[in-house]
């Protein structure tokens, strides 16, 4: 049991060191640890999830309703972080959380299938059924 609960948490200390997350881990992280985001990755994120309700709308209004609430950007710092899609935006912000806050962001792993679980506090895989309790 000792031994298998080492190579667990070794091979779960290399994800750390990984050089490309996919898009589940960083939606995990954004959603769970947006809280390290900088400014202007926070501004992005909204101006992102804004864009994509007022998808198909043509509403003037509404659009300058957003710009005037601030959840629409015009700032080109924020639209060039947005420049390759949302989510390679996401991926690239989860990337540098990781990379610079290692050591308080928690990726919960399931000790059964290796999967992420559906939160930092979970404690039964989404996947496998397993019960870490």
């Amino acid at each position: 049991m000792y031994l298998r609960r080492r190579n667990y948490f070794d091979f779960f200390r290399d994800i750390y060191k990984m050089e490309s997350i996919d898009k589940e881990t960083a939606r995990y992280i954004i959603l769970y640890f947006g809280n390290l985001m900088t400014g202007v990755e926070r501004l992005a994120l909204r101006h992102s999830r804004s864009t994509l309700k007022l998808d198909g709308v043509e509403n003037e209004k509404l659009t300058k309703a957003y710009y005037k609430a601030g959840w629409l950007s015009s700032d080109l710092e924020v639209l060039n972080l947005l420049k390759d899609g949302d989510d390679q935006f996401m991926i690239n912000c989860a990337e540098r959380i990781l990379k610079e806050n290692s050591d308080k962001v928690f990726l919960n792993y399931c000790p059964n299938c290796g999967r992420l679980a559906r939160t930092p506090q979970a404690k039964q895989c989404r996947f496998c059924g397993f019960d870490w309790h």
